[in-house]
């Protein structure tokens, strides 16, 4: 029996676990999305960097779905002569003070098994970036850009010639499971599927709400805002300068970021969508973190904030440099005593499988996620 699996939510991570599962399993799979595009939110929305496996905790789904989505969307890209180029990452420390962290997460990128990693002294890091500046850095060669919207449409093209279909302009009105199957309404329209899989990200409490499955965490938007260098200046920075992360966010700090059309960008910050604070775990991360939040909301409205984070690390930049740029978003599920949840989090709910959380780097991981989830999606009895 052929089985009919929805997939909600037609970013790249829903698009890839759509294709996949059409692909492995046979299914005839249904993608419905609220917007009238594919990759509309979270993934045409960031910084296009192909993370190598840096950051994240040795072990964690993170880092080993990091390694393998590097590795399948890099081929992904070749078979479809989709832009990939390795562009290269220095994570910069910009104080002796910060050795110790630098120090630490090569440590951490090597137990990932993040390849070609070398450390720099502040003369060898300018042999990389010739107008950056600091103490020492960590240089990972392999650490690429992308086009991940055209990966998007790409993905939805094949979903289409698995059989599937790609509903635009759908949002899920509601869920009902009866026997053992899943009954939903989108678009004013009745559907009913074997299994269903939720990957919304920044819609995903809505969804699983609906699907009477609110758990225990939260997404908490936060908007990232961004300056882009103009041309004469884009030269300044060959491939990706970050700075060395603060451990206890998940976020990155800001960085320059060239981006697969030549355009470098600075940023991101992250200030928190108000609109979260009616989740308890909102106000306990906001106590816990306020000096921070005030510090990335100055940063939101000073533009020389931004221009001397940079300048950290590119001294040759000035204001005149900086323009403003489309923001991004990031979906980032928070418990409810307040911890950021850092892994990606999948639930299985009988015939319902919800991705709980899935921020940077899913959308690096994208391929790899698809295959983890396909392995979960519970199989048809009989």
């Amino acid at each position: 029996m052929t089985e009919r699996i929805a997939v909600v939510g037609a970013g790249i991570v829903g698009l890839a676990v759509a294709r996949e599962l059409a692909r492995t399993r046979g299914a005839v799979v249904t993608v419905l999305e609220q917007e009238n595009q594919v990759g509309a939110h979270q993934t045409g929305h960031n910084s296009g960097v192909v993370h190598a496996g840096i950051y994240y905790t040795p072990g964690s789904l993170k880092a080993r779905l990091c390694r393998e989505g590097v590795a399948l969307l890099r081929a992904y890209c070749q078979e479809h002569r989709l832009p990939y180029e390795e562009v290269g990452k220095l994570v910069v420390a910009s104080t002796t003070a910060e050795r110790s962290g630098l120090r630490a997460l090569a440590d951490r990128a090597r137990a990932n098994g993040v390849p070609g990693l070398t450390e720099l002294d502040a003369l060898a890091l300018r042999e990389i970036e010739p107008h950056a500046v600091g103490v020492a850095a960590l240089h990972s060669p392999h650490t690429a850009i992308c086009d991940f919207p055209a990966v998007a449409r790409s993905l939805a093209r094949e979903v289409a010639e698995l059989g599937g279909s790609v509903r635009l302009s759908h949002p899920v009105r509601a869920i009902r499971e009866r026997a053992g199957k899943v009954e939903l309404v989108a678009a004013m329209r009745r559907f009913t599927f074997d299994r269903l899989v939720v990957c919304a990200g920044l819609g995903t409490d809505r969804v699983a709400a609906m699907a009477g499955r609110q758990g225990d965490v939260r997404i908490v938007p936060f908007k990232g805002e961004y300056f882009s260098l103009g041309e004469h200046a884009r030269s300044l920075v060959r491939g990706l300068i970050y700075p060395v992360p603060d451990p206890r966010y998940p976020f990155l700090g800001v960085h320059l970021t060239r981006h697969i059309d030549g355009e470098v960008l600075v940023g991101p910050n992250a200030v928190m969508d108000l609109r979260a604070l009616r989740w308890p775990g909102t106000w306990r991360l906001a106590g816990q973190h306020w000096r921070t939040g005030v510090r990335e909301l100055y940063g939101s409205l000073v533009k020389g904030a931004f221009v001397r984070a940079a300048q950290r690390y590119v001294p040759a930049l000035t204001a005149a440099d900086l323009r403003r740029a489309e923001g991004g978003v990031r979906a980032q599920a928070v418990a409810r005593d307040g911890r950021m949840v850092d892994d990606f989090v999948v639930d299985v709910h009988g015939p319902i499988v919800l991705v709980r959380n899935a921020p940077s780097p899913a959308a690096t991981s994208s391929l790899a996620i698809a295959k983890h989830i396909a392995g979960i999606v519970p199989a048809l009895s009989g």
